[in-house]
């Protein structure tokens, strides 16, 4: 507040540079960066929604983070510090609200590559269209077998020491999805082989310095046989929902449809969703069933609720077969919109989607100028289901 009075007063004349200057380091002294990664801890116990998946059940710092926080001086070392913090929640719905240049790509949003230990190797599940990955011939089904030409078990393991701690399991497929991803500034040099063949080493970029076209929100193909309408990952964006209804409003309301979804890692809103659903909605109708953990940890009273979607006002309902089609990359909103359109009776298909926990929350640190995107919701089906174990069956037709 200090240094925004301070600037109004220079812009109109009143304040000396000098005095700016005095003022905006107060403003800095102000924020105290200790006491902000300090409150990362507590704040993590007390709002994450899916401690039961934590050695322990609770979230506790590795002695090596532990160091860290109590080194934090100033907002560069609090983001480093929370940065590195949050991955012992192997969660990928579990971010920074900033970022540096170096940072690791966010998964599945800047990922091309979905990676699972299998049998003792770390195997290529998915691969995203149209990506890096993708463009260099990499296809499901072949072994990831180093990361700068380090063998998949030590990059593994040493992602966690350099942590503090050790993974297992799942916790390893996290780590080599994050790896695989690599960082944000940098080419990937990834090793892969196929059962049988030599190991092949790729030079990949990263998503971020990909260059691809601008996609319209919604786009519609096929339209005069079954018309196949794809979100082109843009369900946090209002115009969607008009971009939805113009395809529609064209297509006769009895006759069987598509969405693709398999394009949504980056998640969305809930207003969007219900625009899109409320085309199939014949009443107000569950779609998604919520828990908020942390009110039985403040009262002992268990609080859940399901949401509807209605019916849209002046839209006329589509009775039609609806086909919903997912993958690795349908994420979080895209996860719940897909669910949401089965409840209303689609049909579901395709592989297991990105699997991200729970609805998110912004959370700030102390008085720093720093959130954390965390899980604070638990996420169901209707019936109770945990969304994140959702799996489809593969669709009868393959994708066109």
């Amino acid at each position: 507040m200090i240094v925004r009075l301070a600037a109004l007063a220079l812009a109109c004349g009143a304040l000396p540079a000098a005095a700016l200057a005095h003022a905006a380091a107060q403003g800095e002294a102000a924020v105290d960066y200790r006491a902000a990664a300090q409150a990362l801890e507590p704040l993590i116990n007390h709002r994450y929604a899916y401690p039961e998946r934590l050695p322990g059940g609770r979230f506790v710092l590795s002695a090596t983070l532990a160091a860290e926080r109590d080194a934090v001086r100033d907002g560069r070392s609090l983001l480093a510090f929370t940065e590195r913090a949050l991955m012992l929640l192997a969660d990928h719905h579990a971010i920074t609200g900033s970022s540096f240049a170096d940072s690791y790509a966010l998964v599945p949003s800047y990922a091309d590559l979905w990676v699972e230990p299998r049998g003792g190797a770390y195997r290529i599940t998915a691969v995203r269209p149209g990506s890096p990955a993708a463009m260099a011939s990499v296809r499901e089904g072949p072994e990831l077998v180093a990361v700068g030409g380090v063998p998949m078990a030590d990059a593994v393991a040493a992602f966690w020491g350099g942590l503090g701690t050790t993974g297992s399991g799942e916790r390893d497929g996290f780590a080599a999805r994050v790896l695989a991803a690599g960082r944000r500034d940098r080419v990937r040099d990834l090793t892969f082989r196929n059962p049988g063949d030599k190991a092949v080493r790729r030079r990949l970029v990263s998503l971020y310095d990909q260059r691809v076209g601008t996609m319209p929100p919604v786009t519609l193909q096929n339209a005069a046989i079954t018309p196949v309408i794809t979100i082109n990952n843009a369900l946090g964006d209002d115009a969607t929902i008009a971009a939805f209804d113009q395809p529609m409003l064209s297509v006769d309301p009895a006759a069987p449809i598509e969405i693709d979804l398999t394009n949504t890692p980056g998640g969305g809103n809930t207003h969007v969703a219900r625009g899109i659903m409320g085309w199939f909605a014949a009443a107000p109708t569950p779609y998604q069933r919520h828990a908020l953990p942390s009110a039985v940890r403040d009262t002992g009273i268990a609080r859940e609720w399901l949401e509807l979607v209605l019916p849209r006002p002046g839209v006329r309902r589509h009775s039609g077969q609806l086909t919903v089609r997912v993958g690795r990359w349908t994420g979080s909103m895209g996860e719940g919109l897909a669910l949401g359109l089965g409840e209303l009776g689609a049909t579901v298909c395709g592989t297991k989607m990105a699997g991200l926990l729970g609805a998110v929350e912004d959370l700030p640190l102390g008085t720093a100028d720093l959130t954390i995107k965390l899980p604070v919701e638990r996420l169901m089906q209707v019936d109770g289901t945990p969304r994140e174990t959702f799996a489809s069956p593969p669709c009868a037709q393959p994708r066109r």
